[in-house]
């Protein structure tokens, strides 16, 4: 399985937004520091995903999730 998925920051008002295959083993990645690109924003829960058949899939979704429409759509989801 794949997954789009979304991130909070436990300390700021800060989302990631992103994509993998193991869901827990990437949360665990990104709370490890092991993401330069957001270390500074750790520690991150997860605060939706979806699941995909296929890596294409889970691509597409967490572009569309950096949408101003995929922003839109998960504020519906989530609290943002």
């Amino acid at each position: 399985m794949f997954y789009a998925y979304v991130l909070k920051s436990e300390n700021f008002d800060y989302y990631y937004k992103g994509h993998c295959e193991n869901l827990n083993e990437r949360l665990k990645q990104h709370n490890s520091g092991n993401t330069k690109s957001n270390k500074f924003y750790i520690p991150f829960k997860i605060v939706y995903f979806e699941e995909f058949d296929n890596v294409k899939d889970a691509i597409l979704k967490e572009k569309y999730f950096k949408t101003a429409a995929g922003r839109r759509y998960l504020k519906s989801k989530i609290i943002i």
